[in-house]
């Protein structure tokens, strides 16, 4: 399978699309310097619009996906640093209304839309295309949910800007912050055996200022 999955068919709008109600609480890893929601438009993710008509905001079903998909995302990575966790945050979000979603995660669903595995993790590109032929089906889903290409029993979640209701943020936090996000952490860290390197050091204070003899103190290297 070494080759591009193609485009949507022509007729996709006639295609059976599985959508599923989620009213869940779901994970977004992000930069500690902005604010959780946002729906990009950089066409730089997999499911960005091609041509910038619609936001896509991406986020996971639970800790794990919202992990890896930030911290792992390059295949092969078994190193995250506590300068990087520090860097992002975690927020729980909800929806106000309940989520309908177009589910590529249950058995026969990317069989009946023409689709394979390849959507989840060949290129960008040709994800767009399909990202435009969902958001024009006329099942008019919110957004998308589907496995993740590092751990697929895991699942990502992908809402769509023009479709998706009011998002409220439940909980933010330094993915380095102590308590239970600590512990959870822990644990995500076995399941993938990542080793966690400690980046950041505290610097040590100087002593205050003060005349002294000289001789009195030994030179320090």
């Amino acid at each position: 399978m070494g080759s591009e999955l193609g485009p949507p068919r022509a007729d996709f709008d006639r295609c059976s699309i599985t959508a599923i109600g989620f009213d869940e609480p779901f994970f977004r890893t992000h930069s500690i310097h902005r604010a959780p929601i946002f729906y990009g438009k950089t066409r730089a993710n997999r499911f960005d619009a091609p041509d910038d008509s619609y936001g896509v905001l991406y986020a996971g079903r639970d800790l794990h996906c919202a992990f890896i998909e930030t911290f792992a995302k390059a295949a092969g990575t078994r190193i995250v640093t506590t300068t990087a966790l520090r860097e992002k945050s975690l927020a729980e979000l909800k929806a106000t209304r309940a989520l309908q979603l177009i589910d590529l995660t249950q058995s026969g669903t990317l069989v009946r839309i023409g689709a394979d595995a390849r959507l989840f993790s060949g290129s960008h590109g040709v994800a767009q295309l399909w990202s435009k032929a969902l958001h024009a089906h006329p099942c008019k889903g919110d957004g998308i949910v589907y496995p993740s290409r590092l751990d697929p029993i895991r699942h990502s979640i992908v809402l769509f800007e023009d479709r998706a209701p009011k998002l409220i943020e439940l909980n933010r936090q330094s993915w380095y912050a102590p308590g239970k996000l600590r512990t959870a952490l822990a644990g995500i860290l076995d399941h993938y055996e990542i080793q966690l390197i400690e980046t950041q050091f505290t610097v040590q204070r100087k002593p205050p200022t003060r005349a002294v003899q000289p001789g009195m103190f030994p030179d320090k290297q």
